[in-house]
């Protein structure tokens, strides 16, 4: 049975690792999927409200011209929109699946997300500290944020698809 994260597992002050956290989307470009990742990732756990953002500037993709583009106002239009947030509404769990309710902003659109994954911990590490792990999936419509930029092919269709993956792994340790 789903519980929400008001019990105890969750409760308290987790200080968010970012050396072991990661953000990432994925989105169908042509034939292929095209991923990249916000290298600059924050995140507050405290009792059971998870909140987190990602520095659009840190953006991580495999092409400098494409990296810029991303930056530019037919993607996240970073100089207008420096960050994108996620807040929680609800959090629940049910042994290790997780289930998170919020509402995410990006590019000045505030919207409400539904993402699953899973919770790990918590569990005791080798030198004493207590960590607490999630990974977390949903998808988006982008062009429901702003984000509008496509391209028409030549024999129909648009080059880019307006269904994007998000995918945040996040660990915590327990405040002291």
């Amino acid at each position: 049975m789903a519980t929400d994260v008001s019990q105890d597992r969750l409760s308290g002050t987790w200080n968010f690792n970012p050396v072991h956290s990661s953000a990432s989307f994925a989105v169908k470009y042509l034939v292929a999927s095209f991923r990249g990742e916000f290298d600059k990732v924050d995140a507050t756990l405290a009792d059971g409200q998870l909140s987190g953002e990602v520095e659009v500037a840190s953006i991580n993709v495999k092409d400098e011209n494409l990296a810029a583009h991303l930056q530019a106002p037919d993607f996240f239009d970073a100089e207008k929109h420096p960050k994108i947030s996620f807040r929680s509404t609800k959090l629940t769990l049910d042994g290790d699946k997780a289930e998170l309710d919020g509402e995410l902003t990006m590019k000045g659109v505030t919207k409400p997300i539904h993402a699953t994954g899973t919770v790990s911990g918590p569990t005791e590490d080798f030198m004493g500290n207590t960590r607490l792990g999630f990974t977390f999936e949903t998808t988006v419509n982008r062009t429901d944020f702003g984000v509008s930029w496509n391209a028409d092919l030549p024999k129909g269709g648009k080059a880019l698809s307006d269904e994007v993956t998000l995918t945040v792994e996040l660990e915590f340790l327990k405040a002291a």
